[in-house]
């Protein structure tokens, strides 16, 4: 019976537990920019689906309906290296050598935009749950697009959005495990390194696995938060 060594989870060498912490906190680096950029794509997705013209809105379908038709995995892999590559091909036009992407940087671009495509989903069904009197009445006072949206809709649609949306949080802070595929050192990367280089596997996978529901357990105290915050005001339904 294997005997389990926990001082391989010491923070400092031999043990990896700093390398686990170093790997984790790089997770919710990209969670979070992957995330805020998937959110402002999403929003400008469900406007553009919902307000904008002929061939934004299917330009918008076209982006919503490959993200979520093509697996994620090939997805990261499609916008890590075809992006990069077209990003130097671009440069090299332009008469500039190649450009040098950070792998934090590239992490939270891919997240991003596969999360935007689910985030304007979500977005729009939650607009269009919104009493349509309420927008109607802020045109009537005047108000310009851009306040509408800022005073009126989005706060109207955050307590139909929230479900949804911290869902797509979950989901990032798991999709940030594919981008070990492309050799970014996030959690699950490091995690395999240890555990290969030690041999001892349960011991650091069920680390990491600790270390994401710690995660998950963290975002559902915050999100209840919001969430009750955002429904403040709003009448519960009774049975």
């Amino acid at each position: 019976m294997a005997v389990i060594d926990w001082g391989l989870l010491a923070l400092s060498p031999p043990g990896w537990g700093g390398v686990l912490l170093t790997g984790f906190l790089r997770t919710i680096q990209i969670a979070v920019g992957g995330y805020a950029l998937g959110l402002c794509l999403g929003i400008g997705g469900a406007m553009g689906k919902l307000y904008g013209g002929p061939v934004i809105r299917d330009l918008m379908e076209v982006y919503t309906t490959v993200v979520r038709a093509v697996p994620e995995l090939v997805l990261i892999l499609i916008l890590y290296y075809a992006g990069t590559d077209l990003l130097n091909q671009l440069m090299a036009a332009m008469g500039r050598g190649p450009v040098d992407i950070s792998g934090l940087a590239a992490g939270i671009f891919v997240i991003g935009i596969v999360q935007g495509a689910y985030a304007t989903e979500v977005i729009r069904g939650a607009i269009k749950s919104i009493a349509p009197g309420q927008i109607e009445a802020a045109r009537a006072y005047g108000m310009s697009p851009a306040k509408v949206l800022r005073r009126v809709t989005l706060p109207a649609m955050l307590p139909f959005a929230i479900p949804g949306l911290a869902n797509l949080w979950l989901i990032a802070t798991k999709d940030t495990a594919l981008l070990a595929v492309v050799g970014f050192s996030e959690l699950t990367l490091v995690t395999r390194q240890a555990a290969g280089a030690t041999k001892h596997y349960l011991l650091f996978f069920l680390a990491a696995g600790a270390l994401y529901l710690a995660l998950t357990l963290v975002s559902s105290v915050i999100i209840r938060q919001i969430e009750r915050r955002a429904r403040r005001g709003i009448a519960e339904a009774r049975a």
